[in-house]
C-alpha cells in the first residue's frame, strides 16, 4: 500500500490504478457470476465485449478469443448467462471489469451434466447401435409429432411436392412439458402394435435445450431402440443433437430433410426416366443402323461358290508358280555360297604351312646339333670357376692353413645371447669342456686358466 500522508508523496494516476487492480485481482480471484448480456460484440480481432447486468447494477466484460473459440452458441443480448471471472481494472481508462475465462447459459450446467451422463450410459447399453433398413420410398410414413406444430406443415409440404402418392398418418403427441415423454412414447408402442406403418419420423421445430428435453428421456430412447419399425428422428435445428436422435435409425437436420431423406422428387424422376427413355429410343436407333450396314457390307461380299473356287485355283497356281522361281533362286544362291567356302579353304590349307616348317626344322637342326657342345663346354667352365671360388672361401680350407674353430661340447648348454662357437676367453669357465676343430679332426680340451686379452 502507498503511504500519501503529505502531498510529497502523492502518487501518479497509473500508480494508483496498478495498485487497484492488483488489490482486485489478488483479493477476489476467479467467481462465478449470474446475470444478463447486453451489448454483445464481437470485432475482427475475435474477443467479446458485453455488460453483464441485473435489476440494480452492471458491470464491463471481455472474453478474449482464446476463450470465445470454445462457446457452444454465439451469445445474444438478454441471454441470462453464468460467467467464470477473474475481476480486474483496465488501467487506461480505470474501469472494473470483469475477465471471463467461462460461459454458460444459467441453468444449463446441471441439465447438460445429466445429458452427458445418460449419452454415456446409452452407448453402453447399445442403444446408440441401430442399424434397421428404410424403406425408400415408405408406403405408410407415420408421424409423431404436435398436430399444430410448423414441423407436421413442413413434412406435409415437402412430401406432396417430391411424392404426392405418399401415405401419411399422424400421431399427435405434445413435443414438450411434463406429458411429452409418456405420450411420445405410447405414440411409438401404438404405431408398432396397431398401425400398417412401414417406417416413423419423429419430429419437432427448433427450441432451447429445455424445449427439447423430452427427447433426451432414457425411456423414449429405449422405446425407439426397441421399435420393430425403422425410425427418423428430426428434432429442432442441425446444431441440436438429442437422445432420440442418437437412438434412431436415421437423424436429420430438419423436419423438412427428413422428408426429402425418405421421398424422393418424383418430377426429377420422372425427369430422369424421360432422359433415360430418350437415351434408350437413340440407343436402340443406333444399333439397328449400325447392324443394317453390317448387313449390307456381307451381303456386298457374298459371292457365288464356283467363282470363289476358281479364285482359289487362280491364286493356287500363282503360289506354285512363286514357289517354283523362289526354289530355283535358293539353290542358286546356295550354289554360290559353296563355291565361295571351296575357294577360301583352298587358300586357308595348311599344306604350304607344312612344308615351310620342315624347311625351316631342316635347317635348324644342324645348327643346334654345332651349338650343344659348345655350350656344354662354356658351362662347365663356369661351374669350375665357381667351385675354385667356393673352394677359396670354404671355412674347411682356412682350417687346412692352420686355424681351429673353438666350440663348446654338445652337451653342454650355453648362457642366453651365446652361441656355440667361442669367439672370446670371457665366453669360458675354467673346468668347461671344449671341443676344438682342426683342418683334419678334433680335440676335446678342459680350460685350466682363462688370460686376458693384450692390450
Amino acid at each position: 500500500m502507498f503511504e500519501t500522508s503529505s502531498a510529497a508523496n502523492a502518487i501518479s494516476v497509473t500508480q494508483l490504478n496498478r495498485e487497484a487492480k492488483g488489490l482486485l485481482e489478488r483479493g477476489l480471484g476467479e467467481l462465478w457470476i449470474e446475470g444478463e448480456i447486453s451489448g454483445f460484440s464481437q470485432p475482427r480481432s475475435g474477443h467479446c465485449y458485453f455488460t453483464l447486468k441485473d435489476d440494480n447494477a452492471q458491470v464491463r466484460c471481455a472474453l478474449f478469443k482464446s476463450r470465445a473459440q470454445f462457446l457452444r452458441e454465439k451469445p445474444k443480448d438478454g441471454d441470462r448467462v453464468r460467467v467464470r471471472a477473474k475481476v480486474s481494472l483496465f488501467e487506461a481508462r480505470g474501469d472494473y471489469q470483469l475477465i471471463v475465462e467461462a460461459l454458460q447459459q444459467a441453468g444449463l450446467g446441471e441439465w447438460l451434466a445429466r445429458l452427458a451422463r445418460l449419452r454415456e450410459q446409452l452407448a453402453a447399453e447399445g442403444v446408440f447401435a441401430n442399424q434397421r433398413a428404410l424403406p425408400h420410398p415408405p408406403h405408410h410414413l407415420g408421424v409423431i409429432t404436435s398436430a399444430t406444430g410448423a414441423a407436421l406443415q413442413d413434412v406435409i409440404a415437402v412430401t406432396r411436392k417430391r411424392w404426392p402418392q405418399a401415405h401419411l398418418s399422424v400421431l399427435p403427441v405434445a413435443v414438450q412439458g411434463p406429458q411429452a415423454v409418456p405420450q411420445l412414447i405410447r405414440a411409438v408402442a401404438m404405431a408398432n402394435r396397431d398401425s400398417d406403418c412401414d417406417a416413423l419420423l419423429i419430429t419437432r421445430g427448433g427450441g432451447s435445450l429445455e424445449d427439447l428435453w423430452a427427447f433426451n428421456d432414457q425411456h423414449l430412447a429405449r422405446a425407439i431402440f426397441h421399435s420393430r419399425l425403422p425410425v427418423v428422428a428430426a428434432i429442432g435445428h442441425e446444431t441440436d443433437t438429442t437422445l432420440a436422435e442418437l437412438a434412431a435409425d436415421l437423424r436429420a437436420p430438419t423436419p423438412s430433410a427428413a422428408a426429402e431423406a425418405l421421398y424422393p422428387d418424383q418430377r426429377a424422376q420422372v425427369q430422369q426416366l424421360t432422359a433415360l427413355k430418350q437415351r434408350l429410343w437413340r440407343a436402340q436407333r443406333a444399333r439397328l443402323d449400325q447392324a443394317a450396314q453390317r448387313l449390307d457390307h456381307a451381303r456386298s461380299r457374298l459371292r457365288h461358290p464356283a467363282r470363289e473356287l476358281e479364285t482359289q485355283r487362280q491364286r493356287a497356281r500363282e503360289l506354285e508358280r512363286r514357289l517354283h522361281i523362289a526354289v530355283r533362286m535358293r539353290m542358286t544362291s546356295e550354289q554360290q555360297k559353296a563355291d565361295q567356302l571351296t575357294r577360301r579353304l583352298q587358300q586357308a590349307s595348311p599344306a604350304r604351312d607344312i612344308q615351310r616348317h620342315r624347311q625351316q626344322l631342316a635347317m635348324l637342326t644342324p645348327r643346334l646339333n654345332n651349338a650343344l657342345p659348345r655350350r656344354l663346354a662354356a658351362d662347365r667352365e663356369r661351374l669350375e670357376g665357381a667351385m675354385r671360388a667356393l673352394n677359396a672361401v670354404s671355412p674347411l680350407n682356412v682350417l687346412n692353413r692352420g686355424y681351429a674353430i673353438v666350440e663348446r661340447v654338445g652337451s653342454q648348454t650355453p648362457t642366453p645371447g651365446d652361441s656355440k662357437v667361442i669367439r672370446a676367453a670371457h665366453q669360458t669357465q675354467p673346468g668347461e669342456m671344449l671341443s676344438i676343430r682342426l683342418g683334419e679332426g678334433r680335440l676335446a680340451v678342459e680350460v685350466k686358466r682363462r688370460y686376458k686379452p693384450r692390450p
